[in-house]
């Protein structure tokens, strides 16, 4: 017998029980549905945090004071004291593979203008800064290097602090406003960088001169980090290197002691993102997988249903010269027919919950052919796998003892 008639013949028996096989094609569409969906938000994630880490530059290196310890307690990283100025000083001025550096220190308190107010965070830098984190300034300009000496009290803004404190449309640059108790006239605005993959707002700070922040709030004489960008992702490395050799020269580090500071790369970064991300995508796939398994399961049980209410179909059929095969491949193909037209609405159903993730809760997708491809695949594989069994039973089937079942 031809494939088409087997063809023909298979799809003449789903047809007779069109609800039973849309249940049973459930797990399969729910199961495909659930991989695609999840593999979308895992790959949109992914690409969302590589984008994001391109856009602050791949070069970019982050030096931080290392965990002291003391009477053998490890302190927290804000109670260390290693970094200087001095290192910020020599790392701009003596490292030939970094083109930008600028030392940070920050703090956390109250933004007031007139009856307006907001928390947020100062961060203490250098124009350099700005320029390493791809932060651009879009009304006014950036404090001057004589701001910096002078430890003058004036800030750039980003847009959620001018929102929230001008609310109604002035004019921010030339204001005055507090921080703390602190009056600082503001210079600049930001442009708008909206939040990042974490759901952080990238605009809710003030940039100052971090000699402001060091003298005039926080008191300190020491660095809380140093952000430096390297000539090109390619010297990276050999950016890091010279880093820490000019801070374990002035730290008066013993050869063999332990770094008493860290530095990370954006690469360093980029990889461990993409990792936890490639992790997270892999387990959500795996956890949306079983319900092809159940699936699977599913077409098994329903192909023993069929084959039991059909034993006198397949007796007579071999009686007037079906073959073993014949009966074989007809079961097979109800299977993989049933499978792959689970797959096909899965695919469909997956392709729509993304999007309806995408624009119900703002969260990057990513749809990829070859998800689509491997979805497809996996669940014509499964038709075919719990199929073969009950099928190889009808095969084997005694055409005599077929006729006399009851």
């Amino acid at each position: 017998m031809n494939f088409a008639n087997l063809f023909r013949i298979a799809l003449k028996a789903l047809s007779n029980n069109k609800f039973r096989g849309f249940l049973t094609m459930l797990g399969i569409i729910i199961g495909v549905g659930s991989v695609i969906t999840m593999l979308a938000i895992g790959q949109g994630s992914k690409k969302s945090i590589q984008a994001e880490i391109s856009e602050m530059g791949s070069n970019m290196i982050m030096v931080s004071p290392g965990a002291e310890r003391r009477g053998g307690v490890r302190m927290s990283r804000d109670d260390v004291q290693t970094l200087k100025v001095k290192d910020f000083e020599d790392i701009r001025d003596n490292c030939k593979y970094v083109t930008l550096a600028s030392p940070t220190v920050n703090a956390s308190g109250q933004a007031v203008y007139g009856a307006n107010n907001t928390p947020t965070s100062v961060y203490g830098v250098t124009q350099d800064y700005l320029d390493i984190r791809g932060y651009k300034v879009k009304d006014g300009d950036v404090f001057s290097d004589q701001d910096i000496h002078t430890s003058a009290k004036v800030c750039v803004v980003g847009q959620t602090v001018v929102d929230v404190l001008f609310p109604n449309g002035e004019e921010p640059v030339g204001k005055v406003i507090r921080f703390g108790s602190i009056p600082f006239r503001i210079v600049g605005v930001l442009e708008s960088k909206g939040t990042n993959t974490m759901g952080q707002d990238q605009d809710d700070l003030m940039f100052v001169p971090y000699t402001t922040v060091m003298k005039r709030i926080q008191a300190v004489t020491y660095l809380q980090g140093i952000t430096c960008s390297a000539i090109s992702e390619e010297y990276t490395d050999q950016a890091i290197e010279e880093i820490g050799e000019i801070l374990r020269e002035n730290h008066k580090l013993k050869e063999g002691a332990e770094d008493d500071f860290n530095i990370r790369s954006q690469q360093e970064l980029s990889s461990m993102m993409t990792s936890t991300s490639d992790m997270m995508s892999t387990l959500l796939a795996a956890v949306a997988a079983i319900s092809l398994i159940v699936g699977g399961i599913g077409i098994m049980n329903i192909m023993y249903v069929s084959v039991t209410e059909r034993t006198k179909e397949i007796g007579l059929r071999m009686s007037i010269g079906a073959k073993g095969r014949d009966i074989l491949s007809q079961f097979l193909i109800e299977a993989t027919l049933l499978s792959v037209a689970g797959g096909v609405i899965g695919v469909i159903l997956g392709i729509v919950a993304a999007y309806v993730v995408k624009v119900l809760l703002s969260y990057p997708i990513s749809i990829s052919t070859g998800s689509i491809i491997l979805s497809f695949v996996v669940c014509t594989v499964i038709g075919i796998f719990f199929g073969w069994y009950p099928a190889r039973k009808a095969s084997n089937l005694d055409p005599i003892e077929a006729l006399r079942y009851e």
